[in-house]
């Protein structure tokens, strides 16, 4: 698969920063949703091997290209949304925030932008933005967001791990396994809790 195939039709165009954005944490019970947006450089000696979907990639290997993918990025910017802001507004509006806020505090504008998913029409103005499907395995910059995005998330959650204990946040990072519904039965939820996610299984 050609992962720069939608990047260079961009640039044919004469569109030279081109961005990619994506998610991670849409799911989980537990904890922010967090997007990034990358403009990477997309010269042929720039660009950065493995780079793949984050679910794809060992941990390890997440951290290595992570710390990469910041040291030759033009521009990044990572955005959270709290989970009580996300119980407020939903998911969809949550993620659709939080990816319209790591592209418009891009320290660089871009002309172009690659958005992971395709019900997340987002406001960008004057910005050329293309809506793909798995994104984050299709299109190099996308799979650039997702790795960073994902890297930071999990560390974040290790860090809460420390401040929430007992619900093992640090190992499955706020989803929903069976040992993390069981800590929200016995303990109650914490503050990092979304209510709406649990409400199947807690009545407070």
């Amino acid at each position: 698969m050609d992962k720069l195939e939608y990047e260079r039709k961009f640039i044919e165009k004469g569109y030279t920063l081109v961005a990619g954005v994506d998610e991670v944490g849409r799911g989980p019970l537990a904890g922010p949703v967090v997007t990034a947006a990358v403009i990477m450089p997309l010269r042929e000696g720039d660009i950065i091997l493995g780079i793949d979907d984050s679910k794809k990639l060992s941990e390890k290997k997440r951290k290595e290209l992570a710390e990469i993918i910041k040291e030759r990025a033009i521009a990044y910017e990572i955005t959270e949304i709290q989970p009580e802001e996300i119980d407020e507004i939903n998911i969809l509006n949550a993620v659709k925030k939080c990816m319209t806020l790591s592209v418009k505090n891009l320290k660089i504008k871009p002309s172009a932008v690659i958005v992971d998913g395709v019900n997340t029409n987002l406001d960008l103005g004057d910005v050329e933005s293309l809506y793909l499907v798995k994104g984050d395995q299709k299109s190099y910059t996308v799979g650039c967001a997702s790795i960073i995005a994902k890297v930071y998330r999990d560390e974040l959650m290790g860090k809460y791990a420390q401040e929430y204990s007992g619900y093992g946040f640090e190992k499955h990072k706020g989803y929903g396994t069976a040992t993390h519904i069981s800590a929200i039965k016995e303990k109650g939820p914490c503050k990092l809790h979304r209510k709406t996610f649990i409400k199947n299984f807690w009545a407070e």
